[in-house]
């Protein structure tokens, strides 16, 4: 199938020049590693520090510069760490604080940042704390959370929802409802008590103390719900932006995104700058209902989150050109002058080859979202197994769902247990994740997906992955140039990185059907020659000079401009 694209459609991100040396953290490539999942050390089926410290050498071969570890502190593990118990230790089913720190200190020495997950928002109801808040009404602790009295007929006190049809728990004891956002297991902090902020902000403290490079801040755009507890508009459907992690039917206007969140963030975010001589990055989990909503919380003076997670990419349902393309028009046009980050797939989203792909094109497609991934502007982020392509393997019945949101929600929806399978490391019994029966079921494509017969497989989705890495480590395009859009192709995503004098063109085939890139419609082309640096398929031509190009189905192409 040929295509002809047209001119008018242009959009150009142009990123200034910084005068000082780039932070580490801008344009560096991010791993997340769900710690339940990536490698069992001690036989219980369950991952954990000392599997992480085994496994650097992987990813150190794979050219990552900084790991997102998710929650491994004291918990009972109703969200799976995202309700912490104890914000100053580590939970003995994942290790010991002579663990953490043996991990600083190796992954330090192969250059990798350790990035840890910290939940502000809410703890457990098991937290010290909480108890001692639900002890009365007179409690010293009572203000730490969000109580609210019954309205005149008993119900609870407006109709919030999150993570349950209803985000109040009464309490049999003092007769008053307790707020969560999440299960009522994770009840809310109040973060309009002076002592509760002093007290979280001295958790950062303590873990930077001990080595870490930034906090991934869970939910940081939750802290504060509207002090006249107004209710929610009731909508027909779950809000676009909200649709792979919640099924509430209200917009959350008065639980989500409250303007005084800002204060508490830009306290924060100074308290670090008076605490550290070199500034730790913050990249913050905000849901928002478009682009443009990112940008406040930067700050007006840059003095909140350095990284915004962008979302936008990964909330793109099919494999769509013009799809994509409205997202990173959206970018160029509000996030030009700030750093961003790439997302395609997390513990809380159905993996991008689920989404994007069929079991038959899975390689094909995995290939082509990892060219797109690690070739936009931004710090890109790769959720573990990524790199060999694992799909989801989602429970076939209730009695296998550990998620307590798919135990909720069945069968309507069934959690993000599929996204969480352990890591699958080779082709032996459990895949070289652990000895015994791990703590989810493994995809029992493993046998042929797995690291050890990709690493032997010099055509393999890892593989690629090592290249595109590689190639974006040595590319000041790629790590921090400005990002230009081309044409309205139906099926070929089209774009142009630059840098000081380096042009590398990026061109992604999203359909089954060949198509044609014709470069000479954006003056790409005149006296010039373009050498094909990588691409997903086997290429004959090598340099094009006219840019005339042949795409295959699910082919992603880079090129760069020969001077």
């Amino acid at each position: 199938m040929s295509e002809g694209i047209s001119k008018d459609y242009v959009i150009s991100m142009i990123v200034p020049l910084k005068p000082s040396k780039p932070h580490w953290w801008e344009g560096a490539v991010f791993y997340q590693i769900y710690i339940r999942s990536f490698q069992d050390s001690n036989d219980d089926g369950i991952g954990d520090l000392r599997g992480i410290i085994s496994r650097l050498d992987y990813l150190q071969s794979l050219g990552i510069e900084a790991l997102w570890i998710t929650p491994f502190y004291p918990s009972p593990q109703v969200d799976f760490g995202y309700d912490i118990m104890d914000y100053f230790d580590i939970d003995p089913q994942f290790g010991t604080m002579a663990d953490f720190e043996q991990l600083i200190q190796e992954a330090e020495k192969r250059q990798i940042n350790i990035i840890i997950d910290l939940v502000l928002n809410h703890t457990s109801d098991q937290h010290p704390f909480f108890i001692e808040s639900r002890s009365g009404k007179d409690s010293a602790k009572r203000d730490w959370y969000i109580w609210r009295d019954p309205t005149e007929n008993g119900k609870p006190p407006n109709n919030w929802a999150g993570f349950e049809q209803s985000s109040w728990t009464f309490d049999d004891l003092s007769g008053q409802y307790y707020y969560h956002f999440f299960s009522r297991q994770q009840p809310d902090l109040n973060w309009r008590n002076q002592e509760v902020k002093e007290v979280m902000f001295k958790v950062l403290d303590f873990w930077l103390e001990l080595g870490v490079k930034g906090f991934r801040l869970d939910t940081i755009n939750f802290l504060l719900e509207d002090e006249a507890f107004r209710d929610n508009p009731v909508t027909d459907e779950v809000p676009f932006y909200l649709k792979q992690v919640l099924s509430i039917k209200q917009l959350p206007v008065y639980t989500i995104n409250h303007p005084e969140n800002h204060q508490i963030i830009k306290a924060l975010r100074q308290h670090l700058k008076n605490q550290e001589d070199s500034e730790p990055v913050l990249i913050g989990e905000i849901f928002v209902p478009t682009v443009s909503d990112l940008v406040p919380y930067y700050g007006e003076q840059g003095d909140e989150i350095q990284l915004p997670f962008n979302f936008f990419l990964s909330n793109v349902d099919k494999l769509s050109a013009v799809l994509f393309r409205q997202v990173l028009a959206d970018d160029c046009e509000y996030l030009s002058h700030y750093p961003t980050t790439t997302v395609l797939s997390n513990h809380d989203l159905l993996r991008a080859t689920t989404r994007h792909a069929s079991s038959e094109n899975s390689d094909a497609v995995a290939k082509l979202l990892a060219t797109m991934l690690l070739t936009l502007r931004g710090a890109p982020f790769i959720y573990y197994g990524s790199e060999i392509g694992m799909r989801d393997c989602p429970p076939e019945n209730i009695d296998e769902v550990q998620d307590p949101i798919g135990k909720l929600d069945w069968p309507e929806y069934k959690g993000r247990d599929g996204g969480r399978t352990p890591m699958q490391w080779d082709n032996s019994k459990n895949a070289g994740f652990t000895k015994v029966k791990p703590w989810l079921k493994l995809n029992p494509d493993y046998v042929q997906r797995n690291v050890k017969a990709q690493l032997a497989n010099p055509h393999s989705i890892l593989n690629y992955y090592k290249k595109l890495i590689a190639l974006r480590k040595s590319s000041s395009s790629l790590r921090r140039g400005k990002l230009t859009l081309f044409g309205e192709a139906p099926s070929v995503l089209a774009y142009l990185r630059e840098e000081q004098n380096e042009s590398i063109l990026v061109l992604l085939n999203m359909s089954q059907e060949n198509s044609i890139f014709r470069g000479e419609n954006f003056e790409l082309s005149h006296q010039k020659i373009w050498k094909v640096v990588t691409s997903t398929h086997s290429v004959d031509t090598k340099h094009f000079h006219s840019l005339r190009v042949n795409l295959q189905p699910f082919e992603g192409m880079v090129l760069r401009l020969q001077n």
